[in-house]
């Protein structure tokens, strides 16, 4: 039976080493790979280092190293878990992988660059634990979330699932939008609301709930309509818009403030027993007036208020709106971009259609003009703006 140090010996005999300084000379050509525990990684890491575990290695490596045939120098505390981890990762296909020698206790005693990592505290570690599990979140990606500002358009149907989802992901700064205040009827779809709360603004309804839920969140709130005075400021510096509101005046006066701050918008709307998202990403995809160029009658487009919607439908289409929100913070997968997904409740179907650029678009097409942000009042339904 082998012991440890022949163990160890044995790996070092089918791996490269290097030392420190010839890592920290070649920053811009290795991706760095720290795989000691997390309480040693919070003491110090050397920056923009990735870092798993030695024990996740050959679960979690993967989903944050995908590309097998870039350079990559692991470093633990001394070079033994280094070691034994340049030899996993070559067996798993890595084919460009060097051990750094002493590890990171050489690496600060060289004077080498190094730096003690934000990191997230014991409770959020718990609270986001699920999160943390995945490759493609971790705790840079949670980090990221804590870090973004999402803007909700509306604290009513859509408004309401969206709100809570992003909360409890933990995404850092919600502003909420919306001058009502909540009735009765609200509460067979607008979750975010109780009875105790009817007569409440709304906003400040939204902001008791969320601050319950996940106490990491900042809740900025606005109770106040959003027109042509007041749209630029209020949306600047968030990173996403999740958009509620079913009316085409304010979609308009949104697309055309969120082209100018080149703010990605998640659009979704619901009408009876029918919803649809898509994402309206400036200048990468279309944009609402690509896709509507001009509203309907307003005889052809009645509001939920009047034509009515099933209480779960906006439960369903929030939730995704979320998700897409969520994928753009994180740079995951496909956002809805350039595709409009439909649903039908009643057959529980899902349907996706192209949604494509208008190169004459009068807001983002190749000739566009200069974008005046305008009221679109002549085009108002009859009930009230932010409303679902």
């Amino acid at each position: 039976m082998a012991t440890p140090r022949e163990l160890l010996n044995a790996a070092k005999a089918d791996i490269r080493e290097i030392d420190p300084a010839d890592v920290a000379a070649r920053l811009d050509h290795f991706t760095l790979l720290d795989v000691r525990e997390p309480d040693e990684y919070d003491q110090g890491a050397v920056p923009g280092a990735i870092h798993v575990p030695r024990g996740q290695l050959e679960f979690n490596v993967e989903g944050r190293l995908p590309d097998k045939n870039a350079p990559i120098a692991v470093y633990c505390a001394g070079g033994v878990r280094s070691a034994f981890a340049t030899k996993t990762l070559q067996e798993l296909g890595y084919t460009d992988v060097v051990s750094v020698i002493g590890g990171f206790n050489k690496w600060k005693d060289d004077g080498l660059v190094w730096t003690t990592p934000r990191v997230l505290s014991a409770d959020q570690r718990v609270r986001y634990h699920r999160h943390l599990l995945l490759p493609e979140v971790g705790e840079e990606g949670q980090m990221k979330l804590l870090d973004a500002k999402v803007l909700l358009l509306g604290a009513g149907g859509l408004g309401s699932p969206a709100a809570l989802y992003l909360a409890a992901a933990g995404v850092g700064t919600l502003g909420i939008i919306d001058m009502d205040v909540v009735d009765s009827s609200n509460l067979q779809r607008q979750i975010l609301h109780n009875m105790e709360r009817v007569g409440m603004r709304k906003v400040d309804s939204a902001r008791k709930t969320i601050e319950a839920m996940n106490p990491d969140i900042t809740v900025t709130t606005y109770d106040v309509r959003l027109g042509a005075d007041n749209v630029l400021d209020i949306i600047d510096g968030y990173d996403v818009i999740v958009d509620g509101t079913d009316n085409f005046p304010t979609r308009y006066l949104v697309n055309d403030a969120a082209l100018l701050k080149k703010i990605p918008v998640v659009h979704g709307s619901i009408f009876r027993f029918e919803g649809q998202v898509t994402v309206f990403h400036p200048y990468v995809g279309p944009c609402y007036r690509c896709m509507i160029p001009e509203p309907p009658p307003a005889e052809l487009a009645p509001s939920c208020a009047e034509a009515g919607v099933v209480g779960v439908l906006p439960g369903i289409i929030g939730s995704i709106q979320a998700l897409e929100a969520l994928k753009i913070i994180l740079r995951l997968g496909d956002p809805l971009v350039g595709r409009l997904l439909t649903y039908d409740a009643l057959d529980q179907s899902f349907r996706t259609f192209k949604v494509r650029r208008d190169p004459a678009c009068p807001a983002c097409g190749e000739n566009a003009g200069e974008i005046i942000i305008a009221e679109y009042d002549e085009f108002c339904m009859p009930h009230a703006v932010l409303k679902a």
